[in-house]
Protein backbone atom coordinates (compact mmCIF):
# COMPACT_ATOMS: atom_id res chain seq x y z
CA UNK A 1 0.00 0.00 0.00
CA UNK A 2 0.96 3.64 0.18
CA UNK A 3 3.05 5.75 2.50
CA UNK A 4 1.71 4.68 5.89
CA UNK A 5 4.70 5.07 8.14
CA UNK A 6 3.71 3.94 11.65
CA UNK A 7 -0.05 3.70 11.14
CA UNK A 8 -0.82 0.51 13.07
CA UNK A 9 -4.55 1.14 13.46
CA UNK A 10 -5.12 1.39 9.73
CA UNK A 11 -2.68 -1.48 9.07
CA UNK A 12 -4.57 -3.83 11.40
CA UNK A 13 -7.85 -2.94 9.68
CA UNK A 14 -6.29 -3.49 6.28
CA UNK A 15 -4.94 -6.89 7.30
CA UNK A 16 -8.52 -7.92 8.05
CA UNK A 17 -10.34 -6.26 5.14
CA UNK A 18 -8.00 -6.87 2.20
CA UNK A 19 -8.39 -10.69 2.13
CA UNK A 20 -12.18 -10.22 2.21
CA UNK A 21 -11.92 -7.89 -0.78
CA UNK A 22 -9.78 -10.47 -2.60
CA UNK A 23 -12.58 -13.02 -2.20
CA UNK A 24 -15.05 -10.48 -3.60
CA UNK A 25 -13.22 -9.89 -6.87
CA UNK A 26 -9.98 -8.10 -6.08
CA UNK A 27 -8.03 -11.36 -6.28
CA UNK A 28 -9.11 -11.78 -9.89
CA UNK A 29 -8.08 -8.18 -10.55
CA UNK A 30 -4.63 -8.97 -9.12
CA UNK A 31 -4.31 -11.93 -11.50
CA UNK A 32 -5.06 -9.69 -14.49
CA UNK A 33 -2.60 -7.10 -13.23
CA UNK A 34 0.31 -9.55 -12.93
CA UNK A 35 -0.32 -11.79 -15.95
CA UNK A 36 2.59 -11.90 -18.39
CA UNK A 37 5.17 -10.07 -16.26
CA UNK A 38 8.75 -11.28 -16.63
CA UNK A 39 12.18 -10.79 -15.11
CA UNK A 40 12.95 -8.59 -12.12
CA UNK A 41 9.94 -6.83 -10.62
CA UNK A 42 9.70 -4.08 -8.03
CA UNK A 43 6.37 -3.94 -6.24
CA UNK A 44 5.77 -0.61 -4.52
CA UNK A 45 3.53 -0.42 -1.47
CA UNK A 46 3.23 -4.20 -1.26
CA UNK A 47 1.04 -4.12 1.85
CA UNK A 48 0.86 -7.55 3.49
CA UNK A 49 1.94 -9.27 0.28
CA UNK A 50 -1.32 -10.48 -1.23
CA UNK A 51 0.15 -10.29 -4.72
CA UNK A 52 3.08 -12.59 -3.94
CA UNK A 53 1.28 -15.91 -4.50
CA UNK A 54 -0.04 -14.69 -7.85
CA UNK A 55 3.22 -13.83 -9.64
CA UNK A 56 3.78 -15.96 -12.77
CA UNK A 57 6.79 -18.27 -13.01
CA UNK A 58 8.27 -15.97 -15.69
CA UNK A 59 9.15 -13.50 -12.90
CA UNK A 60 12.66 -14.23 -11.62
CA UNK A 61 12.70 -11.98 -8.55
CA UNK A 62 10.44 -9.50 -6.74
CA UNK A 63 11.68 -6.61 -4.61
CA UNK A 64 8.66 -5.65 -2.53
CA UNK A 65 8.77 -2.24 -0.87
CA UNK A 66 6.50 -1.52 2.12
CA UNK A 67 7.10 1.30 4.63
CA UNK A 68 4.44 0.37 7.22
CA UNK A 69 5.95 -1.97 9.88
CA UNK A 70 2.82 -4.00 10.71
CA UNK A 71 2.11 -4.76 7.06
CA UNK A 72 5.77 -5.41 6.34
CA UNK A 73 5.96 -8.16 8.98
CA UNK A 74 3.06 -10.00 7.34
CA UNK A 75 4.56 -9.43 3.89
CA UNK A 76 7.82 -11.03 5.01
CA UNK A 77 5.87 -14.06 6.26
CA UNK A 78 3.99 -14.48 2.97
CA UNK A 79 7.19 -13.97 0.99
CA UNK A 80 8.57 -17.21 2.41
CA UNK A 81 5.84 -19.26 0.69
CA UNK A 82 5.69 -17.31 -2.59
CA UNK A 83 6.24 -19.27 -5.83
CA UNK A 84 8.95 -16.81 -6.92
CA UNK A 85 11.80 -15.26 -4.88
CA UNK A 86 10.53 -12.21 -2.98
CA UNK A 87 12.67 -9.81 -0.92
CA UNK A 88 10.73 -7.41 1.31
CA UNK A 89 12.34 -4.01 1.92
CA UNK A 90 11.55 -1.12 4.26
CA UNK A 91 11.48 1.93 2.02
CA UNK A 92 9.24 4.63 0.65
CA UNK A 93 8.03 4.46 -2.95
CA UNK A 94 9.50 7.92 -3.56
CA UNK A 95 13.00 6.68 -2.65
CA UNK A 96 13.39 3.16 -3.99
CA UNK A 97 16.52 1.22 -2.92
CA UNK A 98 17.27 0.10 -6.48
CA UNK A 99 19.73 1.09 -9.18
CA UNK A 100 18.77 2.97 -12.32
CA UNK A 101 17.32 0.69 -15.00
CA UNK A 102 17.49 -2.40 -12.78
CA UNK A 103 13.88 -3.60 -13.16
CA UNK A 104 11.93 -5.17 -15.99
CA UNK A 105 8.62 -4.18 -14.41
CA UNK A 106 7.17 -2.17 -11.55
CA UNK A 107 3.85 -3.12 -9.98
CA UNK A 108 1.59 -0.58 -8.28
CA UNK A 109 -1.46 -2.23 -6.74
CA UNK A 110 -3.90 0.04 -4.89
CA UNK A 111 -1.06 2.30 -3.80
CA UNK A 112 -0.89 5.38 -6.08
CA UNK A 113 -4.05 6.63 -4.39
CA UNK A 114 -2.23 7.01 -1.10
CA UNK A 115 1.31 8.16 -1.85
CA UNK A 116 2.15 11.73 -0.85
CA UNK A 117 3.15 12.71 -4.39
CA UNK A 118 2.26 10.76 -7.50
CA UNK A 119 4.81 12.67 -9.64
CA UNK A 120 7.64 11.89 -7.20
CA UNK A 121 6.77 8.18 -7.01
CA UNK A 122 6.30 7.86 -10.77
CA UNK A 123 9.64 9.57 -11.34
CA UNK A 124 11.26 6.89 -9.16
CA UNK A 125 9.41 4.17 -11.05
CA UNK A 126 10.69 5.66 -14.32
CA UNK A 127 14.23 5.74 -12.92
CA UNK A 128 14.41 2.07 -11.84
CA UNK A 129 12.79 0.67 -15.00
CA UNK A 130 14.98 -0.33 -17.92
CA UNK A 131 14.13 1.25 -21.29
CA UNK A 132 11.05 -0.57 -22.53
CA UNK A 133 10.22 -1.73 -19.00
CA UNK A 134 6.61 -2.00 -17.87
CA UNK A 135 4.58 -0.23 -15.22
CA UNK A 136 1.61 -2.43 -14.31
CA UNK A 137 -0.96 -0.59 -12.21
CA UNK A 138 -4.29 -1.41 -10.57
CA UNK A 139 -5.93 1.55 -8.88
CA UNK A 140 -9.21 3.12 -7.90
CA UNK A 141 -9.48 6.50 -9.58
CA UNK A 142 -11.54 9.64 -9.97
CA UNK A 143 -15.01 9.00 -11.38
CA UNK A 144 -15.77 9.92 -14.95
CA UNK A 145 -19.16 11.21 -13.83
CA UNK A 146 -18.96 14.92 -12.94
CA UNK A 147 -21.39 14.75 -10.00
CA UNK A 148 -19.68 11.72 -8.46
CA UNK A 149 -16.26 13.27 -9.00
CA UNK A 150 -17.40 16.43 -7.21
CA UNK A 151 -18.55 14.32 -4.27
CA UNK A 152 -15.18 12.56 -4.22
CA UNK A 153 -13.48 15.96 -4.10
CA UNK A 154 -15.58 16.92 -1.09
CA UNK A 155 -14.94 13.63 0.70
CA UNK A 156 -11.20 13.45 -0.05
CA UNK A 157 -9.81 15.38 2.98
CA UNK A 158 -11.74 13.38 5.57
CA UNK A 159 -11.40 10.08 3.74
CA UNK A 160 -7.64 10.57 3.46
CA UNK A 161 -7.33 10.98 7.24
CA UNK A 162 -9.45 7.90 7.93
CA UNK A 163 -8.03 5.61 5.25
CA UNK A 164 -4.27 5.78 5.56
CA UNK A 165 -3.73 8.68 3.17
CA UNK A 166 -5.98 7.33 0.41
CA UNK A 167 -7.35 9.91 -2.05
CA UNK A 168 -10.54 8.83 -3.85
CA UNK A 169 -10.27 11.46 -6.57
CA UNK A 170 -6.89 11.02 -8.25
CA UNK A 171 -6.56 10.96 -12.05
CA UNK A 172 -3.89 8.27 -12.13
CA UNK A 173 -4.03 7.71 -15.88
CA UNK A 174 -3.11 11.35 -16.48
CA UNK A 175 -0.36 11.20 -13.85
CA UNK A 176 1.20 8.14 -15.51
CA UNK A 177 1.34 9.74 -18.95
CA UNK A 178 2.57 13.05 -17.49
CA UNK A 179 5.48 11.14 -15.92
CA UNK A 180 6.76 10.15 -19.35
CA UNK A 181 5.19 6.72 -19.77
CA UNK A 182 3.45 5.47 -22.90
CA UNK A 183 0.08 3.97 -22.07
CA UNK A 184 -0.18 0.57 -23.76
CA UNK A 185 -3.46 -0.72 -22.31
CA UNK A 186 -6.12 0.51 -19.92
CA UNK A 187 -9.24 -1.22 -18.65
CA UNK A 188 -11.70 0.94 -16.74
CA UNK A 189 -14.45 -0.67 -14.66
CA UNK A 190 -16.60 -0.20 -11.59
CA UNK A 191 -16.02 -2.28 -8.47
CA UNK A 192 -18.00 -2.62 -5.25
CA UNK A 193 -16.86 -4.73 -2.29
CA UNK A 194 -20.49 -5.77 -1.81
CA UNK A 195 -23.50 -4.91 0.26
CA UNK A 196 -24.87 -1.41 -0.16
CA UNK A 197 -21.51 0.10 -1.15
CA UNK A 198 -21.82 1.74 -4.60
CA UNK A 199 -19.21 0.79 -7.23
CA UNK A 200 -16.28 3.12 -7.67
CA UNK A 201 -14.10 3.66 -10.74
CA UNK A 202 -11.06 1.38 -11.05
CA UNK A 203 -8.42 0.85 -13.71
CA UNK A 204 -5.97 -1.89 -14.62
CA UNK A 205 -3.29 -0.62 -16.95
CA UNK A 206 0.09 -1.19 -18.58
CA UNK A 207 2.48 1.58 -19.52
CA UNK A 208 5.99 1.42 -20.92
CA UNK A 209 9.11 3.45 -20.25
CA UNK A 210 10.38 4.99 -23.46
Amino acid sequence: MGRRLENPRFARAYLRLAPQADRRGVGEHRDRLLAGLTGVVCEIGAGQGLNFARYPASVTRVVAVEPEPTLRVEAARLARSAPVPVAVASADAAALPLADGSCDAVVASLVLCSVDSQPAVLAEVHRVLRPGGVLAFYEHVRSGWAIVAALEDLAAPLWSRLAGGCHPNRDTERAVTAAGFTLEALERFGYSPGGLVPPTAHVIGRASRA
